[in-house]
């Protein structure tokens, strides 16, 4: 009998577990938080559930508060490609006016891989940044991006010129174009 009770009150407390849903805006409180235990733990949590913490996240990304913005960028870094639905915020948030959280949206979007595809645009724009770094992130996103962002090879091509940035755009047009280490990325311009 005694056990009967227990094996009820698991099957309740089981069903008494919230969705993922309804995790998320306590999540998304407690990674604002300034305690960076509470902070972290929470970005793990909402890189664990997935999918459902993309819209509270890209509410983040709106934020006034460089910090939530750089929380939203880090976390959505973490999530890889289960943050597909937040590519055309991270593209928009490589226009962010603090250099830091664009670095972070574009590691994001290169961490996304190819469901980034969208940005590719905004990528390319920021093949331009005046930050170093967000120039080579940005190269990077598009290299993973791979095929889809064959229209981006002549802005790498470009970008390549530059000493700093080289080694990333030619392995991203390595990587769009399919070709192996050592592979010319351009092909010979025919004789006339």
């Amino acid at each position: 009998m005694a056990f009967a009770v227990v094996a009820g009150l698991g099957l309740s407390l089981a069903c008494l577990k919230r969705s993922p849903e309804a995790q998320v805006p306590g999540l998304i409180a407690d990674l604002k938080n300034p305690d960076p235990t509470v902070s972290g733990k929470a970005n793990l949590e909402l890189i664990r559930l997935g999918e459902p913490a993309v819209p509270g996240l890209v509410e983040m990304l709106k934020s006034d508060d460089v910090r939530i913005r750089t929380l939203a960028v880090t976390a959505f870094w973490g999530l890889g490609a289960k943050g597909h639905a937040a590519a055309s915020d991270l593209a928009a948030t490589l226009a962010d006016p603090v250099d830091s959280v664009r670095l972070g949206a574009a590691m994001a979007l290169d961490n996304m891989g190819p469901p980034a595809r969208e940005a590719v645009p905004a990528l390319v724009r920021a093949l331009k940044d005046r930050d170093a770094r967000v120039r080579q992130w940005s190269a990077k996103a598009l290299g993973s991006i791979g095929p889809a962002a064959e229209k981006a090879v002549p802005a790498l091509v470009q970008a390549a010129r530059s000493e700093g940035i080289r080694p990333a755009a030619e392995e991203a047009i390595r990587k769009i174009r399919g070709l192996r280490e050592g592979q010319p990325i351009l092909e010979p311009i025919p004789e006339q």
